[in-house]
């Protein structure tokens, strides 16, 4: 997986915000008809799910701090949701893709973050992100709860799934990073969304 071009102002600054990276490059033209997506399957029956989870976690990014945050937040009642932990599987039922949405607050009113995005080495720019991302958008849509998705990635991956500078919003982020790698998308225009900092869940450290 090549270098996010955001990368670099958080590794210069990010050592202050314990801040981890965690996004996606962009992909070349989707194949979405090829990936399956559901959610991650809950207590001792998704036990080969969070294994293989961890497993494109580890393949994804050169360090097992995304693998071990998901973790953190699996195991933090407060903040996971197990319906918006999704993966996109491939035909012959292989987790290709993994999404994530987790709770985190903007000024006291609780958001949904999306972190970490991650596709297996050998799936990766054929959709599998893509899928799981899409997918987990819109399960977090059908739950008609929190209604504002943040998300710190890559300005030119993340506008496809309708995310837009997150100062557009008033949402903002308590640490340096280009305001254009800072992304807020509002899963139902017609209902109203809190500006303000990003307070991330716990488990991110920033």
């Amino acid at each position: 997986m090549s270098e996010d071009p955001n990368t670099a102002p958080r590794r210069e600054h990010g050592a202050d915000h314990r801040c981890r990276r965690y996004v996606l490059t962009p992909a070349v033209p989707e194949e979405q008809s090829m990936w399956t997506t559901r959610a991650e399957h809950p207590g001792s029956a998704g036990t080969a799910d969070r294994a293989a989870i961890r497993d494109v976690l580890l393949g994804a990014f050169p360090t097992p701090l995304e693998a071990d945050l998901v973790e953190a937040l699996r195991a933090d009642g407060s903040v996971w949701l197990p319906e918006l932990s999704v993966v996109a599987q491939a035909p012959d039922g292989t987790i290709a893709g993994y999404a994530l949405l987790t709770r985190g607050r903007v000024d006291g009113e609780p958001v949904l973050t999306l972190a970490p995005c991650a596709v297996r080495p050998e799936f990766q720019r054929r959709g599998a992100g893509a899928a799981a991302i899409r997918a987990v958008l819109a399960a977090a849509g059908a739950r008609g709860g929190e209604n504002l998705v943040t998300v710190l990635g890559h300005p030119g991956y993340y506008p496809r799934f309708g995310f837009t500078p997150a100062s557009e919003f008033g949402v903002r982020v308590g640490f340096e990073v280009p305001d254009e790698a800072v992304m807020a998308l509002a899963l139902d225009p017609g209902r109203p969304v809190p500006a303000g900092t990003i307070r991330y869940p716990e488990a991110f450290g920033v």
